[in-house]
């Protein structure tokens, strides 16, 4: 084998070594990119997500911010879903307080082309036989555009229900989050 061959295996075997350096430096540090709720009590295993209160003119968001909500605890695996109210450890509690939508730009002859929501929510996660508040926020914020169209309802009603079901689930994203690393 030539000096070139060589160089070329040892280059690769060191390039090898330190990656599983790294690798076993990062896995073994205990590092999490997703906050896993350490600072909650390991003995409350179950949640049970109340129906949100709508305090806004709009039919049926609660439900799109609790299906979210839900979606949420299911994807983070800390705590397991309880059917009832009875059956879980802790509650998490919400409500939307306010939902307003404004223009953000506009086609020619001032019509508006795309609108922006903007939710505030009021949020808690309690246990349930001390009532201990384990974490809430009583303003916490969202955010969402979506496109309009002056001549065609359908499609901005569609539109506009597409993007509250993203806002509802960008929201409870950051919710959990936040909630999951204590902040």
């Amino acid at each position: 084998m030539g000096n070139a061959s060589r160089m070329i295996v040892k280059d690769g075997a060191q390039k090898a070594i330190a990656t599983l350096f790294v690798f076993l430096l990062v896995v073994g540090c205990g590092y999490r990119f997703m906050p896993g709720g350490e600072h909650i009590d390991q003995s409350l295993r179950t949640v049970y997500v109340q129906t949100f209160a709508n305090r806004t003119s709009e039919p049926g968001i609660e439900n799109d911010f609790r299906s979210a909500m839900i979606d949420q605890f299911i994807k983070g695996g800390r705590f397991k879903l309880a059917d009832r109210e009875d059956l879980a450890d802790t509650v998490f509690k919400g409500s939307i307080d306010s939902l307003t939508t404004s223009q953000i730009s506009y086609q020619s002859g001032n019509i508006a082309a795309e609108e922006r929501m903007d939710v505030t929510l009021d949020v808690t996660l309690e246990e349930k036989l001390t009532k201990n508040i384990i974490w809430t926020n009583k303003s916490f914020t969202g955010r969402g555009d979506y496109r309009v169209s002056a001549s065609d309802l359908l499609s901005t009603q569609t539109s506009r229900k597409t993007a509250i079901t993203k806002l509802a689930s960008d929201t409870t994203e950051r919710v959990y989050r936040l909630m999951m690393s204590g902040f």
